[in-house]
């Protein structure tokens, strides 16, 4: 399955570098000379890094198929992915399409809602969970609030009221 890592922001320069809206937590794994990136454009269906440049949470790639700035502009939104199955995780570490769909239960087996999505915080990522009544709240997902994640499931120990009238569309 392929995982979206990154999105081109547009063209930075003239030989052909772009910025990116980085969307992976691991930047300087995925963002190496020699990596092959999927991609979601006809003309350009992969894409070979050449060469890498970061500031901070700035990113600027190269390309080797792309060597000049009206080849850099015309990516502009193109999504760049790579294949899950080639990267190694963590026994902790979970992607964003591996969670979603998921039931999540409190600590006592209680049937909460699915996951619906993880949205990146500032201090922590929030766990969306997309109740039976279809709304949705919002858990920070820290160990002391979601002790559990697992193929079969995500358990949580929300404080209380979380899920008691307080969702929201």
């Amino acid at each position: 399955m392929d995982l979206t890592v990154a999105t081109v922001a547009g063209a930075q320069g003239l030989k052909g570098h772009v910025k990116l809206n980085v969307r992976t937590d691991d930047p300087e794994l995925r963002f190496q000379p020699g990596v092959i990136l999927d991609t979601d454009s006809d003309e350009h269906p992969e894409l070979t890094i050449a060469e890498v440049r970061h500031s901070g949470d700035a990113w600027q790639l190269r390309f080797e198929e792309v060597s000049d700035r009206t080849g850099a502009e015309a990516l502009r939104g193109t999504e760049l992915a790579i294949e899950t199955e080639e990267w190694e995780t963590e026994e902790d570490e979970w992607y964003i399409h591996e969670l979603e769909g998921l039931p999540v239960r409190d600590t006592k087996g209680r049937e909460l809602g699915t996951v619906a999505d993880i949205e990146t915080g500032a201090a922590q990522d929030l766990l969306v969970v997309r109740t039976p009544g279809r709304g949705l709240v919002r858990v920070p997902f820290v160990t002391a609030l979601v002790p559990e994640v697992g193929e079969d499931g995500v358990v949580v120990n929300p404080p209380g009221g979380l899920f008691e009238g307080e969702m929201d569309e």
